[in-house]
Parts: structure tokens; C-alpha cells; sequence
């Protein structure tokens, strides 16, 4: 049969609701999931902006508060240890200098400053804790010349690739602050220390920890403050949905009896006019016949054909609008009267039904809406001959401990198409769209397989309802 050609994957348009369970109630969960999940990613892009956030807040405030603490340090030492020590010409002196020293690495020298360095204006280290740097002249930048004439202090992360600071390297990333002294005999000075970047990370440590704190408590606070904003979501989601299944159901039963409206006019109007005059024309030729009015009686067999062939189009039409046999025989008569009507429009059409359970009236109803809907693109748009109809029980329900699914697959061999068209709304397809909701509002399921030249497959699952304790599946 047709559906046999194709071998394209499926594509689902409805999921079928879990047995036993409304498809409002499937739907309402999944909205209130997909908010959870919103609003969870949301939070947790939140946290992850507050984190980021802090680690570079919190790394540059500690670097700032690192370097404004080796500035007030060096400015300190300088003031209090290492310009009353400097006596007239207390460099030039090998004593004075072995004093000097001494007191350097007694008072200065430590956990907190690992080098000390002192320049005069040329840019000449007159004294350093490292004796290979005294009497070397590396030259001042114009920051330490300005430090050293005006005073103040600097501070700044050390460039070790310098060679004034070739004896600092391997002790990782060092702070230097310099600041201005003066000699007993009033030559200026540039005093210089070095920090190590240690307490840079542990401060950033502390002050990420403070931070974390605050912006944790913030966030939790803003989810609490958040709670009844997401639960009013979710029930003005549910509310949504429900309005809006409401709407289709409304829609759908207006259709219903729109259709039955129409169709009742047409039976008990036109069509009965046209059964009345048929019958007139033929009784009218069959008297014109006996008076031997032959060209008479032609014209009006004539006239009965054409009347006869309008009557079996307003039949056909009345089908499709509501067939009667749905409500009165059943799916199977409705489906055949269906094909019926189809065949006359050039397709035929095969029905097969296999074993299945009873369908329900509401059922019923929306097989006969899928297969019609099918058909009638089948008709418009596939250019098929052939179309099969097939009703049986879903093969993943047997076994399972309730009544089974019923499987409808409608197959044709026509030219098929993308099945993706389907999922966009700017497709112009409305009547598949609409027969979408119109299955998930069932809680059955919808899914299409077609590839170009394959022909197209539609499958409709309506699930089985669990049986009771007790009774057979």
C-alpha cells in the first residue's frame, strides 16, 4: 500500500497522554516544568553573573587594598626606621653601612617585604639587602623621580623582567612601594620595598568569601521574593491552558454542530426536493413514453440524469459535512461512506480494519475528523490513486494491564513533502495546526512520515484507559 513506499522517520505532532491520565493534566504539568525550569535557569544565571562578578570585583579590590597597604607600609618604614637611621653620609661609610644593614634586616627585612632598596637621584642603588645590586645605576622613570622630588608614595605590581629586579625572580608575582627620605646632610632619597603578592590572594580570599555570603543570601532571598510571582505563573499558565482548550472544545462543538446543522438542511431540503423531482421526471418520461413522445421522454431522462448526478453530489457533500452512520452504525460505516465520497474524486480508497477495542463516541468523532482531513489533502495536494485506511490495536499496549490503544494510520502513495512545513506557522497550513489541537486535547497522539516521491504516512494513537483491578486488560 501506499505508506509501504515511504521509509522517512516520523515526525510527532501530538504526544499521546500517559493512560488514564487527561491530556489537560499532561499539558498543565509540562507548563509548570517548563516554567520550574525557566525560572531555575534563570536563578542559576543569576548566581553564575554574581559569581563572575565577584571573583573580578573581589580580585581587584584586594589588589587595590594590597597596594594601598604596601604604600602606607612603605610610607611608614620609611619614616620610622629608615630616614632616622640615615645619618650624614651614612652610605659612603663601611660601618655606617654594616649599621645600617643590620638594622635593615632586623627591623624591615621578613615576612612582609623581602627586599629593600635605596636610590639616590641618578638612579644609582646606594644600598640594597642584596649586596650585588649596590653601585649598579639602572636609572628612575619619571613616577620614582617624581616620588623623590615631591614626595609621596607609589605602589605597583613589580615588572620582573626588568634588571634591576633579576634577584626577585622565583619568588612569584611581588608588590614594590617606594617613597621619599631624606639624609642628615639633606640629600634626597628613594626608598624602595618589595611585598610579596601573597596577601593579594588572601585578602581577594576574604573579601570573596564576605561577598559570596552576601550574594548567596541576596539570591536565596530574591527566589523567596520570586516563589509567589512563579506560583501565580503557574496558575495563570494552567488558567491559560485551560481557557484555551476550552475555546478549541467550544470551537470544535460549534464545527460539529454547524456541520450537522447544514447537513440536516440539505437532507431535509435539497436532497428530498431533488429525490421529489427525480421521481416526477421519471414518471413524467415513462408517460411521454407510452403516448409514443419519444424526443419527450428523451429530454426528460436527460434531465433526470443530470438531477440524478446532483443528488449524488449533495450526497457526497452531506458525508463530509456529518455523516449519519457515525452516530448510528459506528467508525466503520462512517469510514466507508467517507472513502465512498472520495472514491468519486478520483482516489481510491481502501479501509482495513484489524481487531481493536471499542471506540468511544468522542473517539470516533475524531477519527472520522483526522481521516477526513487526511483525505481531503490526499485529494488536494498528494496527486495519490491510491489511499489505505487501517484501524488496530497499537502494539505496544498489549500486555500492559489495561484496555489498548487503537492504532488509525492513513497511507497514500502520492508525491509526499517535508513534514517540518508542519511545525512552522508561517506554512499556510490551518486545517493540520488546528487537528493537532484537537488530538492533544483528546490526549491521543498525531504523527506524520512522508519523504518526496514516497508518498506519506499518518499515524493517530488513541491510548488504551488502565483496567480495572480484578478485570482483564
Amino acid at each position: 500500500m501506499g505508506g509501504e513506499r515511504t521509509t522517512a522517520p516520523w515526525v510527532t505532532l501530538a504526544e499521546p497522554a500517559a493512560a488514564g491520565r487527561r491530556a489537560g493534566g499532561g499539558r498543565a504539568g509540562a507548563t509548570r516544568r517548563a516554567l520550574v525550569v525557566r525560572l531555575v535557569a534563570a536563578a542559576a544565571l543569576v548566581v553564575f553573573v554574581v559569581v563572575a562578578v565577584g571573583v573580578l570585583v573581589a580580585r581587584r579590590l584586594a589588589e587595590d587594598e594590597a597596594v594601598n597597604d604596601a604604600a602606607r607600609s612603605v610610607e611608614l618604614l620609611a619614616d620610622v626606621v629608615v630616614e632616622p637611621a640615615l645619618g650624614a653620609g651614612l652610605v659612603s661609610g663601611e660601618t655606617d653601612r654594616a649599621a645600617f644593614d643590620e638594622l635593615i634586616r632586623a627591623r624591615v627585612i621578613g615576612d612582609d617585604v623581602v627586599r629593600v632598596k635605596l636610590w639616590n637621584a641618578d638612579g644609582t642603588i646606594l644600598y640594597s639587602d642584596e649586596p650585588r645590586l649596590i653601585g649598579e645605576t639602572f636609572g628612575l622613570d619619571e613616577e620614582e623621580l617624581e616620588v623623590l622630588e615631591g614626595g609621596g608614595v607609589e605602589s605597583e605590581v613589580s615588572d620582573l623582567s626588568a634588571p634591576e629586579n633579576r634577584f626577585e625572580r622565583g619568588r612569584g608575582t611581588l608588590l614594590e612601594a617606594y617613597h621619599s627620605v631624606a639624609t642628615g646632610d639633606g640629600e634626597k632619597l628613594l626608598f624602595e620595598a618589595y611585598f610579596p603578592y601573597d596577601r593579594v590572594s588572601a585578602r581577594t580570599s576574604e573579601l570573596w568569601t564576605a561577598f559570596s555570603l552576601l550574594s548567596a543570601g541576596s539570591v536565596l532571598a530574591l527566589l523567596v521574593l520570586l516563589t509567589p510571582v512563579g506560583r501565580r505563573l503557574f496558575v495563570l499558565a494552567r488558567r491559560a491552558q485551560a481557557e484555551r482548550e476550552a475555546m478549541l472544545l467550544r470551537a470544535v462543538d460549534a464545527s460539529s454542530s454547524e456541520r450537522m446543522r447544514i447537513a440536516g438542511r440539505l437532507h431535509d431540503g435539497a436532497i428530498q426536493d431533488l429525490t421529489a423531482s427525480i421521481l416526477a421526471l421519471r414518471s413524467a418520461a415513462s408517460t411521454a413514453r407510452r403516448g409514443g413522445d419519444e424526443p419527450l421522454a428523451g429530454r426528460l431522462d436527460d434531465a433526470t440524469a443530470t438531477l440524478h448526478a446532483n443528488l449524488g453530489g449533495l450526497r457526497t457533500l452531506l458525508v463530509d459535512l456529518y455523516p449519519p452512520s457515525l452516530t448510528a452504525a459506528g467508525i466503520r460505516p462512517a469510514l466507508d461512506d467517507l472513502a465512498a465520497a472520495v472514491r468519486g474524486r478520483g482516489v481510491e480508497v481502501r479501509i482495513v480494519e484489524g481487531p481493536h477495542r471499542a471506540l468511544h463516541p468522542d473517539e470516533a468523532r475524531l477519527v472520522f475528523r483526522v481521516v477526513r482531513e487526511v483525505l481531503a489533502n490526499v485529494v488536494k495536494h498528494a496527486r495519490a490513486t491510491t489511499a489505505t485506511v487501517e484501524l488496530s490495536e497499537a502494539p505496544a499496549s498489549r500486555g500492559r494491564g489495561r484496555s489498548e490503544s487503537v492504532l488509525v494510520e492513513i497511507s497514500d502513495d502520492g508525491r509526499g513533502f517535508d513534514p517540518q512545513l508542519l511545525r512552522s506557522p508561517a506554512s499556510g497550513h490551518v486545517g493540520i495546526p488546528l487537528l493537532v489541537d484537537a488530538v492533544q486535547s483528546a490526549g491521543a497522539g498525531l504523527a506524520v512520515s512522508s519523504t518526496a516521491g514516497g508518498g506519506t504516512r499518518w499515524r493517530l494513537e488513541l491510548p488504551g484507559s488502565p483496567a480495572p483491578k480484578g478485570g482483564e486488560a
